[in-house]
């Protein structure tokens, strides 16, 4: 869809096209593999204090130095690979970031050692069932919410780095845990049968 009289969510700069087809592809859909959630919560860990559309851009970058967000293989990253991702302008080369996604993979494998998969630990923080919330202007918009800062709380308890409140409410959002399109996007209802 790509109609000029589509309506898309009111934060879309609907002049990136790439960016629209994240919006309308991707973000809010719901996500229940681990490969996938990790994926979004380096990528959200990266972008902090930066844009999403920087990270957008370099998400092929981060998939291809980040072993194709292979969990496994990320937690087994040593002072070597941080310095060779240092030295790779294809992805966000802040030193913390970098060695904060390999202490989050291993953090993450614990998780699912748990709980049997990331996937099922995170959807238990919203009863295993979508928040849909009531947005119909810009305004409408939060940063983070209860859910986000316990969650928060949670995984910095656990060890995790660089997933504060606004970035994991970040990360909820993307991956459909919660449903942000604003009321008039033609993507608000468009999970409602999963």
């Amino acid at each position: 869809m790509s109609e000029k009289n589509t309506c898309r969510c009111p934060w879309l700069d609907t002049s990136k096209l790439d960016y629209v087809k994240y919006h309308d592809e991707e973000w809010g859909v719901p996500v229940y593999e681990d490969k996938k959630m990790f994926e979004s919560l380096v990528l959200e860990s990266a972008q902090a204090g930066l844009s999403w559309y920087t990270i957008l851009k370099k998400r092929e970058g981060y998939r291809k130095l980040f072993a194709d967000f292979e969990v496994t293989k990320v937690a087994k990253f040593t002072d070597d690979d941080v310095e060779r991702l240092m030295q790779d302008a294809s992805i966000v080369r802040y030193r913390r970031k970098i060695e904060a996604a390999i202490n989050n993979a291993n953090r993450f494998i614990e998780i699912q050692n748990e709980f049997g998969s990331f996937t099922k630990f995170i959807w238990s923080y919203v009863n295993n069932e979508t928040i849909v919330n009531n947005l119909d202007t810009i305004k409408d918009y939060v940063a983070t919410s209860p859910i986000s800062d316990a969650l928060a709380k949670d995984l910095k308890k656990r060890g995790f780095k660089f997933l504060g409140p606004t970035t994991l409410y970040s990360h909820l959002q993307a991956t459909g845990l919660i449903n942000d399109h604003s009321n008039s996007c033609f993507r608000k209802n468009a999970f409602k049968l999963l």
